[in-house]
């Protein structure tokens, strides 16, 4: 009986000595500081499972057993986490359970073009600038995005982040979040919408994003694109020219612009331009696969946000006439 109780004596202080051990010794990390996003209601062995595929192997059962031992298994908080070497697996999960997170913002606006979405991020003094100086393409092909162009690629909404975080990281969620809902929305089209591929409706997203003037017109502007689009008529939108225009656009659209051809002038040129011209917001996305429906194939604002919808193009003209041209008719 003395050995076996010296044997289990032996085994309580080696288990004591590596649980000392364990808990005091540095967690190996694959990179001296690691940015892990931690989402809402993600379980604890989740949350170390992410841990772990991050770099930080903090030895699962073991690490489990800790929280246990201490009673905070329940208590991981969501949000973004900045790890930075040294740090035990006691630091760890303090920082895990007190939500020790350190966090900065930023917000991508709906309509933005790419060059604004990466003036932002340069702009932003929270954010480590690894994209500055570097071509558009170099910045899809370091995300893995496959598409060629960016433009219209970011979902537009406020970003969380860890401070001192790449600006890749931001740009790699926000492409991320786009691919998500776009193609959620894609799954939930309307059976007559008359796009071959997701990324059409993204296109025709962002010119109902740059079209609208009033939410709550959208759709019905929508249905309008949709109409022409679905008939071969041009869609004869002025965003499309003016980012054409690129550079050379000083905030004056004039007539020669609209007769100027090119890829994206929807005036000469029928069906989509080859990109999107900006970042669709949800609502946009929305209803570039489910449209109002309305036989409307004209509308023209009429100064004061709002537009006044025509089936023809008489009617049309009267509109312009009076919204437009203070009741004088039309030039030839």
């Amino acid at each position: 009986m003395k050995t076996f109780f010296l044997l289990v004596l032996l085994v309580v202080l080696a288990a004591g000595g590596y649980g000392a051990w364990y808990v005091s010794s540095p967690v190996r990390m694959a990179a001296e500081a690691t940015e892990i996003e931690v989402p809402p209601r993600m379980g604890f062995r989740a949350t170390v499972a992410l841990l772990e595929r991050s770099g930080v192997r903090v030895r699962p059962y073991h690490f489990e057993a800790l929280a246990r031992l201490l009673g905070r298994e329940r208590d991981i908080k969501a949000g973004n986490y900045l790890l930075t070497q040294p740090l035990t697996p006691v630091d760890l999960l303090d920082k895990l359970t007190r939500g020790d997170v350190t966090q900065a913002e930023v917000r991508l606006i709906e309509g933005w073009t790419f060059a604004q979405l990466r003036s932002a991020l340069d702009e932003s003094p929270d954010i480590k600038h690894d994209t500055k100086g570097i071509e558009d393409a170099e910045i899809l092909k370091r995300i893995q995005a496959p598409e060629s162009h960016p433009e219209g690629l970011f979902f537009p909404d406020t970003y969380l982040f860890a401070r001192g975080s790449s600006d890749l990281a931001v740009f790699r969620r926000a492409y991320r979040a786009m691919q998500r809902h776009l193609q959620n929305e894609w799954n939930a089209r309307a059976p007559e919408a008359p796009y071959k591929t997701p990324y059409e409706a993204l296109v025709m997203a962002s010119i109902i994003e740059k079209e609208t003037g009033r939410p709550e017109e959208r759709n019905q502007i929508a249905g309008v694109l949709v109409n022409r689009l679905r008939i071969g008529m041009r869609l004869q939108v002025d965003p499309t020219v003016i980012y054409g225009l690129g550079a050379a656009f000083d905030g004056n659209l004039k007539r020669v612009h609209l007769l100027e051809d090119g890829p994206y002038n929807a005036y000469t040129r029928a069906g989509l331009p080859p990109t999107p011209i900006a970042m669709p917001g949800l609502a946009s996305l929305r209803a570039a696969l489910r449209p109002g429906k309305t036989d409307a194939l004209y509308y023209v604002s009429r100064g004061d946000g709002t537009s006044q919808f025509s089936r023809n193009l008489n009617d049309h003209n009267r509109a312009v006439s009076k919204y437009q041209l203070g009741g004088r008719p039309q030039k030839k």
